[in-house]
């Protein structure tokens, strides 16, 4: 009996399963552009996501009139075109308009600005060939493939959405450190938030510095592993949430970070290290002269190692959790979207584990290099 009831119930689920999978063929070749246009614009918003951008939008919507409406606030856009130019991001209109400023006219493009003319004309240029190409900014004509554009480009130092998240972030640690060293001057047991921080501090301390450079000398470069730790790490969670903060997967950001730990490991370098990379000890010399160079050029891979994990991981990360979420807007039915909400969701917690393991392995690989260059001839 039991049985039997199981085998009804598979019936009737796979009936219903092929009447679904049956209709929904159908009306996917009545609707096939607008399948196409929604990937399209999925596609759309992913990259648009992971670019930085010159104001801060809290969320958009649109009206029943087809108007865009942004909440958020503008940032200060600073140009150098033959001299300083600082005005409101507020004069693109969220990339909708041509900047005047002092008789020049700035456009939005891809979210990068070149210098245009009142009707925001952006002149493109293919790769191998002398031919250019016009549209206007907002992308109204022909966009031709594998096209670049050949506008000027002024030199840009604005205030965008990422500096502005470096900034309070930095802050945010600052305040942070310093009312726990003001706690530990009045005690020496830890107190608020300092009981959330020294179990951290201890392990960076103990599991990452200590064991990588060693008991004796890890105490000066422990400012920075702690700077970095914490930094990419809160970084990272901010990316998690709606805020759309995608600091750690600009490339710009991940290069500034690992230049600093090849400085840093660079000028630390001792006698012993710089032997090992030019006139590497218990090598036949032919071998010596051969390894030279390539040990020279290990110590450029391994900061560009740093750099290039941290960006990859960060930003994969985010493409694949948006991917999942857009497919909920692509199946539109009762299997498709729920599934695509349980992967994301459980993409969401794994995203959390990586944000702290990012953190962790670019620490710890700072600080194995930091004792590489700092460890003494035991021979």
């Amino acid at each position: 009996m039991r049985y039997s009831f199981l085998s009804k119930i598979f019936v009737a689920v796979f009936i219903l399963t092929t009447g679904f999978v049956s209709a929904q063929g159908h009306e996917e070749e009545g609707h096939e552009t607008g399948a196409h246009d929604l990937k399209t614009e999925i596609k759309e918003y992913i990259d648009h996501h992971l670019l930085d951008s010159y104001d801060f939008s809290l969320f958009s919507y649109t009206t029943d009139e087809g108007e865009h409406k942004y909440i958020g606030f503008p940032l200060p856009v600073i140009l150098w075109d033959n001299g300083l130019k600082v005005f409101s991001s507020s004069k693109f209109e969220h990339g909708e308009a041509v900047a005047e400023v002092d008789g020049n006219y700035y456009a939005l493009y891809h979210n990068k600005i070149y210098k245009t003319d009142a009707e925001g004309t952006i002149n493109f240029g293919a790769h191998h060939d002398e031919d250019t190409h016009t549209e206007d900014a907002f992308g109204e004509n022909l966009v031709v493939e594998e096209a670049h554009p050949t506008n000027e480009k002024p030199l840009d130092f604005s205030i965008t959405k990422n500096v502005v998240f470096i900034a309070l972030v930095g802050l945010l640690m600052f305040l942070m450190f310093r009312s726990v060293a003001n706690n530990y001057k009045k005690s020496h047991l830890p107190k608020g938030l300092g009981r959330v921080l020294e179990p951290l501090v201890v392990f960076v301390r103990d599991e990452i510095a200590v064991p990588n450079i060693g008991e004796h000398k890890y105490k000066k470069y422990m400012s920075y592993l702690l700077t970095v730790f914490f930094f990419v790490w809160i970084i990272n969670l901010l990316g998690l949430t709606p805020l759309g903060v995608n600091v750690t997967n600009n490339i710009a950001v991940t290069f500034a970070l690992a230049l600093i730990t090849y400085f840093i490991t660079t000028f630390s370098g001792n006698k012993n290290y710089w032997k090992h990379i030019f006139w590497m000890p218990g090598v036949p010399v032919p071998m010596k002269i051969i390894l030279a160079p390539i040990e020279l050029l290990g110590t450029f891979i391994k900061p560009f190692s740093l750099m290039i994990r941290l960006y990859a991981n960060i930003t994969a990360g985010h493409v694949v959790l948006m991917s999942i979420i857009g497919l909920m807007f692509i199946f539109k039915n009762w299997i498709g979207s729920p599934l695509s909400f349980a992967l994301a969701f459980a993409l969401s917690l794994l995203e959390l584990l990586v944000a702290a393991l990012q953190a962790y392995i670019f620490t710890m690989l700072s600080a194995l290099y930091f004792g590489m260059a700092v460890e003494e001839d035991h021979h």
